[in-house]
């Protein structure tokens, strides 16, 4: 089987999470993904998760989540013997994904004005907090530093949403835009330089509520009732019916059971939901209250609209539905089950074939293929480039 990357080498100068991500979604479609890492710096992830012998082994769990399918290696860029080893990489690569602080790797030698040079089709993605340039440029940041600064923990009342959620999106992005850049190249042979940002991604998650606030009119805010939380008898349930079809098929079922109301049925227009919003949520609330959240979510299904009850991700882990998708996987008999895409294919579609590398784990072998001898790798080793 040949996969949409297949063929395709990527060096993932990454840490943590966002940049490992967006590799990962290249190597599950057939990249060569090369994970590099400082032969004293060990991606930080690594060593986490919730089993603590796979933290010690340097293959925690919160890393395996992102590195099926890659190879691993160590250099140290600080060392004119890693930059080297790394140009020559670069030379022959199509990809490079780096989440260094802005500039670092200018200043090493080995940014994006040096390697393109050398590789004029070379696609170049750095992924950081705030960008490239700006005030911010050089600042550091997290998924939760950018959820506080973007007005996310704000949206939600203050409160944090206990997910990394900026990340994973900031690394679809990234991986998005590099299948973009590696496409645009089929045409014209031209790499690209590709500026990913984190605080762009928490905006872009809200493209409503930002343009909304970029357009402001005089008139108050208000919670739609088609797309409410609703307390039943024995949990919450979530209702999404927020268009006047769907809004006229919920209370006409409604009134066959009992709850009539003819002026919420008889509504025409998004602008007559909204007027009578408060009104409508008053009376759903009193209706929800009437069964569990169980019935309501088959009573809901049953008459075609969406809605259904709050799960936890355990509960939601035990659906029969995952059964039926290509999202789990494991690499091998004792390796995690993880992630692999929220997406599958017809055919070549995703697929995680081997385990997350260990630290450094295809030095050799990558060294090896560039045509380094032993003794060349044994001085390397020497100088603390690899």
């Amino acid at each position: 089987m040949t996969r949409a990357f297949a063929g395709v080498r990527v060096l993932d100068l990454t840490h943590v999470l966002a940049g490992p991500f967006a590799a990962y979604q290249l190597a599950v479609l057939g990249a060569d993904v090369i994970k590099i890492e400082p032969p004293d710096r060990p991606d930080f992830v690594r060593e986490r998760g919730p089993d603590a012998a796979l933290n010690g082994q340097l293959r925690g769990v919160n890393y395996q989540v992102q590195g099926g399918n890659k190879r691993a290696m160590t250099l140290d860029l600080r060392t004119a013997g890693g930059r080297e080893i790394f140009r020559s990489l670069a030379g022959t690569a199509d990809v490079v994904i780096e989440n260094y602080r802005t500039g670092a790797l200018d200043r090493l030698g080995v940014g994006y004005e040096e390697l393109s040079a050398a590789n004029p089709g070379l696609v170049y993605c750095s992924m950081t907090g705030y960008g490239q340039s700006g005030p911010r440029a050089e600042v550091n940041a997290y998924d939760n530093v950018i959820q506080a600064a973007s007005g996310v923990i704000a949206r939600c009342g203050g409160h944090k949403p206990n997910l990394a959620f900026i990340d994973y999106a900031s690394g679809y992005n990234a991986a998005f835009a590099v299948a973009a850049a590696l496409y645009a190249r089929t045409r014209d042979g031209r790499g690209q330089r590709i500026d990913c940002a984190m605080f762009d991604t928490a905006l872009m998650l809200m493209a409503p509520e930002v343009s909304a606030l970029l357009h402001p009119v005089d008139r108050e805010p208000v919670e739609e009732s088609g797309l409410g939380a609703y307390e039943t008898s024995d949990g919450v349930f979530v209702l999404g019916t927020p268009t006047p079809d769907q809004n006229r098929r919920l209370w006409s079922a409604l009134a066959a059971e009992g709850h009539p109301h003819p002026h919420f049925e008889g509504l025409n227009t998004l602008e007559e939901l909204r007027s009578t919003s408060g009104a409508m949520r008053e009376a759903l609330r009193r209706i929800f209250l009437t069964r569990s959240a169980v019935r309501w979510e088959e009573w809901i299904h049953g008459h075609g609209l969406p809605g259904e009850r709050v799960r936890t991700v355990a509960e939601a882990l035990g659906e029969e539905q995952l059964k039926h998708r290509p999202f789990l996987h494991s690499a091998q008999d004792g390796d995690p089950v993880v992630p692999v895409a929220a997406f599958g294919y017809a055919h070549d579609g995703p697929s995680r074939d081997r385990p997350a590398p260990g630290f450094g784990e295809h030095t050799v072998e990558i060294l090896e293929e560039m045509g380094l001898t032993t003794a060349d790798i044994a001085r390397l080793r020497s100088e603390g480039a690899v």
